[in-house]
């Protein structure tokens, strides 16, 4: 987002009591507990409860592919072996899809635990990472209407519709993202007449991270750490 004068924005706090601004030493953390009621929590409590710094994925178990409901995927990531460990990757894909098992583990990244699920997809392992369970709403929690009863011709009705717009597989290419590619458009377009274009300095950019070898560390995970 930027300014009337195409300066860069930056997020503020300030006290809905006072309505002055806060500077970052007079904010604490706080955990709601109730309808505004919050315990204090300070950045040392918080330092003290992460989990240890680790480049492993602890692979916790195997369980059946279709055991695990898709509503507690989040999303999903390619892992591809580097190094030596092609033959390994493999193996590890080959034999999951065969006995059509999912892995099940966790990782560490920046500060907190993330669970994930390992699928194989024709020879390539797939990341799904995953909500933890009390992260997920029920149907109580959004309060849906009572089920309603349904006639059988209403019944009959839907199904014929069903049936009017099935097809035998799915072809994700053909389902577009149109509000995107019309934004991608007027922005070609407003870039080919150098209109409304502004540059901005960006000193605080990320620098690239490292690489993490997920095979690796898999296969640590699977056949244990050697001394």
């Amino acid at each position: 987002m930027l300014g009337p004068e195409s300066q860069p924005l930056a997020r503020k706090y300030f006290s809905q009591k006072t309505e002055k601004d806060l500077d970052a030493d007079e904010i604490v953390r706080g955990y709601e507990v109730d309808k505004g009621k919050f315990v204090v929590i300070t950045d040392e409590e918080l330092e003290r409860l992460e989990p240890d710094k680790s480049r492993d994925i602890d692979l916790k178990r195997f369980v059946p592919e279709d055991s695990i409901p898709p509503i507690y995927f989040e999303r999903g990531y390619f892992l591809a072996p580097e190094g030596n460990s092609q033959k390994a990757y493999k193996l590890l894909a080959e034999t999951m899809k065969k006995t059509e098992q999912a892995g099940v583990a966790t990782f560490v990244m920046r500060g907190k635990e993330y669970l994930v699920a390992i699928f194989s997809d024709n020879g390539i392992l797939r990341a799904e990472v995953m909500r933890f369970s009390d992260e997920l709403r029920s149907p109580k929690d959004v309060d849906l209407p009572k089920k309603p009863k349904v006639t059988p011709a209403t019944v009959r009705k839907f199904e014929k519709l069903i049936a009017s717009k099935s097809k035998k597989t799915f072809s994700p290419a053909k389902l577009k993202d149109l509000e995107t590619e019309r934004l991608l458009k007027l922005v070609k377009k407003k870039q080919s007449k150098r209109k409304n274009i502004v540059e901005v300095e960006d000193s605080d950019a990320p620098q690239p991270g490292k690489v993490i070898d997920l095979m690796a560390v898999l296969k640590r995970s699977l056949v244990g750490k050697k001394s």
